[in-house]
């Protein structure tokens, strides 16, 4: 299902070393909020979801969440952060707890709605806290995102609950890849 691709989900530019703000952005590495807490709920709750749809459309955002696990990290690097590990910002190892253990579609959508809005919340406090025009660039582009995921998630809920047939459900993955191609064309 998952494959490597060597280019970046979006290019990190940094113009200046800053390893206080390169910390910070370990948040998002191995934090709570983070995009490997994201990554991970979102594999657990498709091994446990039956709209074969829903199955794909959360292996995918999984897949994109770890894209964007691997542009944290070449940002953190490059601001000559701290080494790399599952920590938040103070130095707190990532944990289980951090992913919902919901086996109900609604409930797992929900939690998966409730990440994506913490996610774009930390994106947005962080975005305020450098000046350097890349990161912006990066963080804004990582905001939007989250919000196009959060949507989808939301959209599901509502077929699931519609009792739409599972497989209309195909809608989402159609509307998933063309918000790749809108992301293209915004010219961060």
């Amino acid at each position: 299902m998952f494959s490597y691709s060597k280019p970046l989900f979006y290019p990190v530019h940094v113009q200046l070393r800053d390893p206080l703000f390169g910390q910070v952005l370990l948040e998002h590495y191995g934090g709570k909020d983070s995009e490997y807490s994201a990554a991970t709920q979102y594999l657990n709750h498709r091994s446990n979801m039956h709209n074969r749809y829903l199955r794909d459309l959360l292996g995918l955002i999984a897949a994109e969440e770890m894209g964007h696990m691997e542009m944290i990290a070449v940002a953190i690097k490059k601001l000559g952060g701290p080494p790399l590990s599952y920590v938040n910002s103070q130095g707190v190892p990532w944990n289980m707890s951090y992913v919902d253990q919901n086996l109900d579609p609604i409930g797992m959508l929900q939690a998966d709605v409730e990440a994506e809005a913490r996610a774009r919340i930390l994106y947005d406090q962080h975005f305020e806290m450098t000046n350097d025009p890349g990161l912006k660039k990066m963080i804004k582009f990582l905001g939007s995102r989250e919000d196009v995921h959060k949507h989808l998630f939301l959209k599901a809920q509502i077929l699931i609950l519609q009792g739409t047939p599972p497989e209309q459900f195909i809608e989402l993955i159609h509307e998933y890849k063309m918000s790749l191609q809108t992301t293209d064309n915004l010219g961060l």
